[in-house]
């Protein structure tokens, strides 16, 4: 039997990150860097004004005060956006606003506020120093710094910033494609009629949620019977060009675990036990001609549900450019005791709120009741056999849910 970490490790062996790809900069929110983006200019790529006020000369207004204020006639004005390269004379004041060039000549910038607002001639309320409420020229960013290092899932923050920097375009791993199948006669689509002993097929539209939650691509979503020539035509033919492909069912010790038989064939998976529960039965390896990497999850929802979290969504990480490992796992402490089992790591269902968590429910691997309610799966080792109140447990986010760790 295989430890958890084991399983992990041979399902994180089986992929690498997917090429690299040059996108528009405005198509790549939450695709992760696979080259640093590197300025192309300055920012700012001008002096310009902090502030809306005048742009004076410093030496003009010596022992300018609310007292004795010194008033300075306005040569004119200055706009965000304006393109004239202005010159400030020596004993006037340019109208200035915020962000407007810093006209030739102009070392500071007095507000507004310190002034009685004159369009033709200001009396200015203060002796500013030079460089007052000024932003100057790359003092954010210099040309050719690296501002965006490889390995960052870029946010809203980061296209602004690679953007402001003049970047038309970066250098990407695009986004795994994950091909979910769900196997058994027995399922039938939601919203079925149902007959006796069919069942809806909620894993395959679950998987594909989490697929999607994690920020990759449904490649294409499939329902096979328990046929052993379907199971083949399906691999022998991917749909989707699938990165990943995801199994749920048929992969534990019964009579009919039809795909579990033609993979086992085909000679790419192998099924182990993994010491964890829930979803001890699993399987991954190789499918199809192109050598597709799989996952095979057990047929049990929550069993499904919870090993999608340890084994897939790792594998999804890599594939996309991240680190496996920088998984979003808090540290909670138990609010009340709970048994597990012995010699296998326990997978508990949990709910999470100030750094206190406690089962969201029922544990069996076929309570789906308490799993919508759960925000994190608390990894109880496999050494513990009873959870006591205070306790401490490392815990894996749900995705979803407040913690997310998606791609």
């Amino acid at each position: 039997m295989r430890t958890l970490d084991e399983h992990r490790a041979a399902v994180l062996a089986l992929v690498a990150p997917l090429p690299a790809t040059a996108v528009p900069v405005g198509d790549a929110l939450g695709l992760v860097l696979a080259e640093p983006v590197t300025a192309a200019v300055d920012l700012p790529g001008f002096d310009n004004s902090a502030m809306d006020g005048y742009a004076v000369r410093a030496a003009d207004l010596t022992g300018a005060s609310r007292q004795t204020p010194v008033v300075l006639p306005v040569q004119g004005d200055v706009a965000a956006g304006d393109t004239t390269r202005h010159v400030l004379e020596p004993g006037w004041a340019l109208r200035i606003m915020t962000g407007a060039p810093v006209p030739e000549g102009a070392d500071a910038v007095v507000p507004v506020e310190l002034t009685d607002g004159g369009a033709e001639k200001a009396a200015i309320h203060l002796a500013p120093e030079p460089g007052r409420s000024l932003r100057r020229r790359g003092e954010d960013v210099r040309t050719g710094d690296v501002v965006l290092p490889a390995g960052t899932r870029l946010g809203p923050g980061h296209i602004a910033l690679a953007a402001a920097v003049n970047v038309g375009e970066v250098v990407v791993h695009r986004r795994p494609r994950v091909l979910v199948a769900s196997t058994g006669d027995e399922l039938v689509a939601a919203g079925s009629a149902l007959e006796h002993g069919q069942i809806v097929d909620s894993n395959r539209l679950m998987l594909a949620a989490l697929v999607e939650a994690a920020g990759a691509v449904v490649a294409a979503s499939v329902h096979v019977a328990d046929d052993a020539p379907a199971v083949r035509a399906l691999l022998a033919d991917l749909p989707g060009a699938p990165d990943l492909v995801v199994t749920s069912g048929g992969v534990s010790m019964g009579v009919y675990d039809t795909v579990k038989e033609v993979l086992l064939e085909d000679g790419g998976v192998e099924f182990v036990k993994v010491a964890m529960r829930p979803g001890m039965p699993q399987g991954c390896g190789v499918v199809g001609p192109s050598r597709t990497p799989a996952v095979t999850l057990p047929g049990n929802p929550v069993s499904s549900f919870a090993s999608f979290h340890v084994f897939v969504l790792p594998a999804l990480r890599r594939l996309a450019g991240l680190d496996p490992d920088a998984d979003g796992a808090f540290e909670a402490v138990a609010d009340t005791a709970w048994a597990a089992a012995p010699g296998k790591v326990e997978l508990t269902r949990v709910v999470e709120q100030a750094g206190r968590v406690r089962p969201s429910g029922g544990q069996g691997s076929h309570v789906l009741g308490a799993l919508a309610g759960a925000t994190a799966l608390a990894l109880v080792p496999a050494d513990v056999t009873r959870v006591e109140p205070g306790d401490r447990l490392r815990c894996l986010p749900l995705l979803g849910k407040d913690r997310d760790r998606g791609l």
